[in-house]
């Protein structure tokens, strides 16, 4: 579990993250939502200590980040899978290279156990051997995803972070790529934090919801919760196209 108390992040005398606390939870696809703006991405940086925070703490397990060594975060990182917006993969290396490439920098293991993991990872994500041996840019959009997917839990991780998993793709394929994010979440018992503005997505894998709004913890609960929340800011963003709106009346059933 990670849980953030009482966090206040300011740049520049302009304070964007307000007395922020919650908790995200091992097992389930926590999720960061909010407006453009509302400061989402800046609490997943300060979760993962890309910013400093001005005061609160950041817990991993009852271990605060701020207060760590850098040896001991070093420690943390390998604890820690990444799944960036737009993949991040290296296209001078293969497929099976670029899962292998965390183990190579942080892992002691042989060539061969480096391979053997880097295989697991891609047969769990569904990539074939065909593909292996394949440079990024052979294969799709959707299984450059799975294979940042593969990379990103190639160390085994206590934490995954998903920044924007589903950015550029098709709607199908997102709904892919959300059902294997929450699938091995669940199967590796992972804490998953996941910064979204994507509705389907919040809707469909949203176990433990983080609604923000100009810098303020609004709301938080699962996406059944969604349904019934009297916090009007959540309900204008959430239910703000029609489609939704359709959505949401037929979640609540025929008024009485």
């Amino acid at each position: 579990m990670i849980e953030v108390k009482h966090i206040i992040k300011s740049f520049e005398g302009n304070t964007v993250l307000r007395d922020v606390s919650a908790d995200f939870r091992d097992g389930q696809c926590n999720m960061i939502i909010g407006q453009s703006g509302s400061g989402k991405t800046v609490l997943m940086k300060s979760i993962i200590g890309l910013h400093t925070i001005d005061s609160g703490r950041i817990e991993y397990d009852g271990r605060n980040l701020p207060d760590m060594k850098e040896k001991e975060v070093r420690l943390l990182r390998r604890e820690v899978g990444m799944l960036f917006q737009g993949a991040a993969l290296f296209d001078s290396q293969s497929v099976i290279e670029n899962v292998m490439f965390p183990l190579e920098m942080w892992a002691s293991m042989t060539k061969k156990e480096m391979e053997d993991r880097a295989k697991f990872c891609l047969s769990r994500v569904n990539i074939q051997e065909v593909a292996w041996n394949l440079s990024p840019a052979e294969i799709s959009g959707g299984m450059q995803k799975r294979v940042a997917i593969a990379r990103a839990i190639a160390m085994n991780p206590k934490y995954l972070f998903c920044d924007e998993p589903n950015s550029g793709l098709d709607p199908k394929t997102s709904l892919v790529i959300d059902q294997l994010i929450h699938e091995i979440t669940q199967e590796f018992n992972i804490c998953t934090i996941i910064n979204s503005h994507d509705m389907n997505s919040i809707m469909e894998i949203g176990d433990n919801i983080v609604f923000l709004k100009q810098g303020i913890k609004e709301w938080q609960g699962s996406r059944f919760d969604i349904y019934d929340a009297d916090n009007e800011a959540l309900q204008d963003f959430v239910f703000a196209s029609e489609l939704f709106q359709k959505v949401k009346a037929a979640n609540k059933g025929p008024e009485i």
